[in-house]
C-alpha cells in the first residue's frame, strides 16, 4: 500500500487481490457458527495466497521465489477443498460462487505458469 514495489504490477498479484476479496465476500454469507471453522480457514488461506505472492516476488533466488509461489498455489487448493466441504454440508446452496470460481482458476493457472517458468 505504501511501498511502491514491482510485485504490485504483476498480473498474478492483482488477480490474487481480487480473489481474496471474493473469498471474503463468500465467507460473509456462510453461517456464523462457522466463524472459527470454514470461514476462518478460507480467509487465512486466501490471505496466504496474496501474501506469499508478494513475499516470493521479493526473493532474489529463483528457487526461493518458486517455493513461495508453490505455497501460494497450495493455499488456492486448500480453499477449493474447503469449498468442497461447504458444498457437501449445504452451505453453498443459495450462494453464487461463479465469480469466485473464475478468480480461483485464474490465480491457479497464473501461479502454475510462474512455477513452471
Amino acid at each position: 500500500m505504501y511501498l511502491k514495489l514491482n510485485h504490485q504490477k504483476l498480473d498474478v498479484y492483482q488477480s490474487s487481490r481480487k480473489f481474496v476479496l471474493e473469498c471474503y465476500k463468500l465467507s460473509n454469507q456462510l453461517p456464523t457458527e462457522e466463524k472459527f471453522g470454514i470461514i476462518s480457514q478460507i480467509r487465512r488461506a486466501a490471505l496466504s495466497v496474496h501474501l506469499n505472492i508478494a513475499e516470493g516476488s521479493s526473493r532474489k533466488s529463483e528457487v526461493e521465489r518458486k517455493r513461495y509461489f508453490e505455497i501460494s498455489r497450495g493455499s488456492v487448493i486448500e480453499i477449493d477443498a474447503a469449498l468442497d466441504v461447504a458444498h457437501d454440508i449445504g452451505y453453498l446452496k443459495n450462494i453464487n460462487t461463479e465469480t469466485l470460481g473464475e478468480s480461483m482458476v485464474k490465480c491457479f493457472k497464473m501461479l502454475s505458469g510462474m512455477i513452471k517458468a
